[in-house]
């Protein structure tokens, strides 16, 4: 018996959770960022492709990873899927591959394909599963996190995306309203967790940095779909893009407040969002959108800084552990 929770206890110490495919997010949504700067500014393109090219690394390491824990420890992915808080995480497995779907298509428009459909098929089928679960209710209102806008607003955002860079806008705009109206529906309910008397614990206070993500990443879905002629007259861009950016200064505002949780891993869930922020931005100033060519500078320099110190802490952070269990 002893033996066997001691197993137990390695087994959940050595747990590679969903919500890790958040780093993907950032790094992969970082070097499009590089990508569209390239254009606009003239700088190294190679840069934008390196940094690709690391995002695909970390998510191939990662799904590999994560595979073969479902395999051998069932029972961690199943508690991970039933939890109120971290359930919505598995979707990052959907969306991360979509993201790598953008990184791989001007290489392979084959894989760019296969990758797309099998994101967009896990990202079916655990956002219906998880959100059909949630209807049959018994929820106690205080899990209600943003985690929940993963399954049903991030991963229809990113098959639009998706959809849109290969070419099938028409089935991309889909997608985006599905996105749209479920975060819609959401965000009241993550508002008002916010707004309650028993506050917020300080270990689920970094997950507050999806909430941030929704309007940039609807913004950046859209101006994959949408024709560049007609970014520059099609208002809800910059709009999408303003109230993006208003969230990003409010979560520097409330930057003590959050920083209360020790640094962990779960902090990259900023990093959507300010990657998206900063693609966003670029590609309205490349349209032509004057507030975007001034403010698309600090906003690609501030994802610069940030997602490269939450790399660095976080290849520390797993160093120092690996050093540990090692010993």
């Amino acid at each position: 018996m002893a033996q066997a929770i001691e197993n137990a206890g390695l087994a959940r110490r050595a747990a590679l959770p969903a919500s890790l495919f958040g780093v993907v997010l950032g790094v992969s949504g970082l070097g499009q960022a590089w990508r569209v700067a390239a254009r606009l500014w003239d700088l190294p393109g190679a840069v934008g492709e390196t940094v690709l090219a690391v995002a695909t690394l970390i998510w191939a390491s990662l799904l590999v990873g994560y595979v073969a824990q479902a395999i051998s420890h069932p029972g961690i992915v199943r508690e991970e899927f039933l939890h109120p808080v971290k359930g919505g995480a598995p979707a990052l497995l959907g969306v991360s591959t979509l993201l790598i779907v953008l990184a791989v298509l001007p290489y392979s428009r084959e894989l760019a394909w296969l990758l797309a459909a099998a994101g967009m098929g896990w990202h079916l089928a655990f956002s219906l599963w998880h959100t059909g679960y949630m209807w049959k209710g018994g929820r106690d209102p205080l899990d209600d996190a943003p985690t929940l806008y993963l399954p049903t607003v991030a991963g229809n955002f990113t098959s639009a995306a998706a959809l849109g860079a290969l070419g099938k806008p028409d089935w991309g705009w889909l997608f985006l309203g599905a996105g749209l109206f479920s975060w819609l529906a959401i965000e009241p309910l993550i508002l008002r967790r916010l707004w309650r008397a028993e506050g917020v614990p300080a270990a689920q206070r970094p997950l507050f940095g999806i909430q941030f993500a929704p309007p940039v990443v609807c913004a950046m879905a859209w101006l994959t779909l949408a024709p560049s002629a007609s970014v520059a007259e099609d208002h809800w861009l910059p709009m999408l893009w303003g109230y993006g950016l208003f969230q990003l200064l409010l979560g520097l505002r409330l930057k003590s407040w959050i920083a209360e949780q020790p640094f962990a891993p779960s902090y990259w869930s900023f990093t959507f969002g300010v990657a998206a922020s900063a693609v966003s931005g670029l590609k309205l100033a490349l349209a032509g959108v004057g507030a975007a060519q001034i403010l698309a500078i600090p906003v690609f320099v501030g994802a610069n800084l940030f997602i490269g110190y939450l790399f660095v802490r976080t290849a520390a952070l797993y160093l120092g552990r690996w050093r540990t269990t090692g010993q």
